[in-house]
């Protein structure tokens, strides 16, 4: 049997398996093997079957019949199930979101699943009712840049939502994280933005930079056909920490959006304090939804379920916890059927809070 084949069974096996049930860390973490392993898969089940049929075919395609042809079928079967289980799985991340969402009583729109894009597009995220106006400066540092996504149509008084970025504070980009979420809320009317901050830097450098990324939108509104008064502030892994933070310390943010966020303690603020979004909890926070995975192995859901029920506890406003089923980190980095399940759950959630 070729080694090649041996090889591509081994590897896609691994990567799929560790998707399906990754060995769970004690504690958060900025990297570990099963999250690599997993990510791509995790969210993108029908390319690696599609990359598993074509790795495979040479060896399939050939001595139909023989014994060693079958025992390449059956070696070949054992992760196509595993990735058919994923693909499954991520249904029930809707039946999750829509459950979190009621109990408040917001409604989650049920738009149409771009099929044909999910599967052999899932890395394109363009949609030709949007324009992109990239790298506005926001401020005179060199990271200091944003994106913003707006409709063609030119609106008058949209909303709008701001996306920073994860990374631990040491790597990411605006080019990273959520473009499926914004154009489609751009294409729905909204005025998006995603922007770089500082990296590597004091906590409070990069806090400043995202209040400073939000007064650049709201200074430009009016050229943007947006609406100042109603900013949401949206962010992923440490963008979800900035996020929180601001809309804990922010009265004029209308909601706030976590996906797979760290909120524990990031260093320290300006005046020396740990730096963590636990710090500001208090009763007149805004409308929160919190979404993170249950197999997340970069940050626990158990940590980012801690701080939904310390807010929940505190906060007189809705406070929207979703957990979802066998849903790894960076979950809103491509098209897929989850995350499709998710920008329904953030638009009817969004869309929401900033009416409020």
């Amino acid at each position: 049997m070729p080694v090649g084949f041996l090889t591509s069974v081994v590897l896609w096996g691994l990567c799929a398996f560790a998707a399906l049930r990754p060995p769970m860390p004690k504690h958060s973490s900025p990297s570990n093997l099963w999250f690599w392993l997993a990510f791509l898969l995790n969210e993108q089940p029908f390319l690696g079957l599609a990359l598993l049929a074509v790795s495979v075919a040479p060896t399939l395609t050939t001595s139909a019949g023989t014994p060693v042809w079958w025992l390449a079928v059956a070696l070949t079967a054992v992760p196509a199930c595993a990735l058919a289980a994923l693909a499954v799985r991520t249904r029930a991340a809707r039946g999750v979101l829509e459950a979190a969402l009621a109990a408040p009583g917001i409604g989650m729109p049920h738009t149409r699943l771009p099929l044909l894009r999910t599967l052999l597009l899932p890395l394109v995220s363009w949609r030709p009712g949007v324009r992109l106006l990239r790298g506005r400066r926001y401020g005179d540092a060199r990271t200091q840049r944003l994106d913003v996504y707006a409709p063609r149509s030119r609106p008058d008084g949209a909303p709008i939502l701001l996306y920073l970025h994860g990374g631990g504070f040491v790597t990411g980009s605006k080019l990273f994280g959520a473009r499926p979420l914004l154009y489609r809320l751009a294409g729905h009317g909204w005025v998006c933005a995603s922007a770089n901050y500082r990296l590597r830097t004091a906590y409070s450098d990069s806090l400043a930079d995202a209040r400073q990324a939000i007064a650049w939108l709201r200074d430009h509104a009016g050229e943007l056909g947006a609406d100042p008064s109603r900013v949401v502030v949206a962010g992923g892994s440490a963008g979800a920490h900035l996020a929180a933070t601001i809309a804990l310390t922010d009265d004029s943010i209308a909601g706030a959006i976590g996906l797979y966020g760290y909120y524990g303690e990031a260093g320290a603020d300006a005046s020396g304090a740990p730096a963590t979004p636990h710090a500001h909890l208090h009763a007149g926070a805004p409308p929160f939804l919190i979404v993170h995975g249950s197999l997340d192995t970069l940050v626990l859901v158990e940590d980012a379920r801690r701080f939904a029920d310390e807010l929940a506890r505190t906060s007189t406003a809705p406070v929207v916890f979703a957990e979802l089923p066998g849903t790894q980190h960076n979950f809103d980095f491509f098209t897929s059927l989850r995350f499709h399940a998710v920008a329904d759950a953030i638009e009817g959630f969004a869309a929401w809070a900033a009416r409020r």
